[in-house]
């Protein structure tokens, strides 16, 4: 009987796998389908005397005939779709099977060529959902990273061309946690903060970066006769090596900096495998002095990172008015 049931079980996955194999091929048929639309209202707009007035004319007019019949997928919003994204994907070779339509119709709200490289392959490589994309793209995950790294290497680290070399690589600042559900001026302490994002792991991992996955929380060291207890220790497949977390929910202290940088010693000396690379440290904290952070840690070490948390998103404008600020002083050297 048990045999009986192992068989039903492993039908039941084959069967799954298929249907979703079926409707990831729908989907990318139903894209190459809106892409060879959209070569066509191009190949057809060439031929427009003044093109920008004929452009519109032309899709207005195919919405009008098509829509009646079709329905709203052939709106004319959705007919300039279909051109804009041929436009912007002349060539159909070079489309992802694995990103759906509503994915691509996200990057096409993209300016520049290098922020959707960057979408297009972390989505591939992350296997992410619609809605994981967008918040991606809203919270500026692109320009989060350019932060503290050049564009070449962001780049070359989400098409799998490098294998990142230094936390800063994928570990974003800010990193925005409004996902965890707290009210605005609530009060909370560290522990409210850590058991919230063990609640919300799956999307903290997913805001953390590429390669992480949870070994424990608040775990126990023991140090000559005296214990800690580390907020939480993730352990990350690219980077190959523990990724120690500790809370705060008050401004950064050099002391706080200081008690992290023991754990890390203590992972590198105790728990870490020959094989395996020097542990990072991460101090998730309210609020930072950048210069705090520079005179209390060695010069060019890059084991120990400092991340300011958010819990609340920002408008679109204020978001990308603070990181360009931010961008602007890391390119200055400040």
């Amino acid at each position: 009987m048990l045999h009986h049931q192992a068989i039903i079980t492993d039908i039941k996955a084959i069967i799954a796998q298929s249907q979703e194999k079926a409707i990831r091929t729908i989907d990318h048929q139903r894209t190459l389908m809106y892409w060879a639309i959209g070569e066509r209202i191009f190949r057809e707009e060439q031929q427009g005397k003044d093109r920008a007035d004929y452009g519109q004319h032309l899709t207005a007019y195919i919405a009008q005939a098509l829509e009646p019949e079709l329905g709203s997928g052939f709106s004319k919003r959705q007919v300039e779709l279909m051109r804009q994204f041929y436009r912007t994907f002349p060539i159909a070779n070079t489309l992802y099977s694995q990103l759906s339509w509503s994915q691509y119709k996200l990057l096409l709200r993209l300016d520049s060529h290098d922020q959707r490289t960057f979408y297009m392959a972390e989505t591939v490589k992350n296997n992410w959902t619609v809605r994981q994309l967008e918040r991606q793209i809203y919270t500026n995950l692109y320009e989060r990273l350019l932060v503290s790294n050049d564009k070449e290497s962001v780049l070359a680290v989400a098409q799998n061309e490098q294998l990142p070399s230094d936390a800063k690589q994928i570990i974003k600042d800010p990193m925005f946690l409004e996902f965890l559900g707290f009210r605005r001026e609530s009060a909370f302490y560290e522990k409210d903060l850590e058991t919230a994002i063990i609640t919300h792991l799956q999307e903290f991992l997913l805001e953390l970066g590429n390669g992480f996955s949870f070994v424990a929380r608040q775990k126990r060291i023991h140090i000559e006769g005296d214990d800690f207890f580390v907020d939480l220790v993730f352990y990350n497949r690219l980077l190959q090596c523990f990724v120690i977390i500790e809370i705060k929910t008050a401004k950064l202290t050099h002391q706080d900096l200081g008690q992290l940088q023991m754990y890390v010693n203590y992972y590198d000396r105790v728990e870490k495998l020959p094989h395996e690379n020097a542990t990072i440290g991460i101090l998730l904290c309210a609020d930072k002095n950048d210069a705090v952070v520079r005179y209390s840690l060695p010069a060019g070490q890059k084991q120990i990172v400092a991340s300011q948390y958010k819990l609340y998103l920002p408008t679109e404008q204020q978001l990308l008015a603070e990181l360009n600020k931010e961008l602007y002083s890391f390119e200055k050297g400040e």
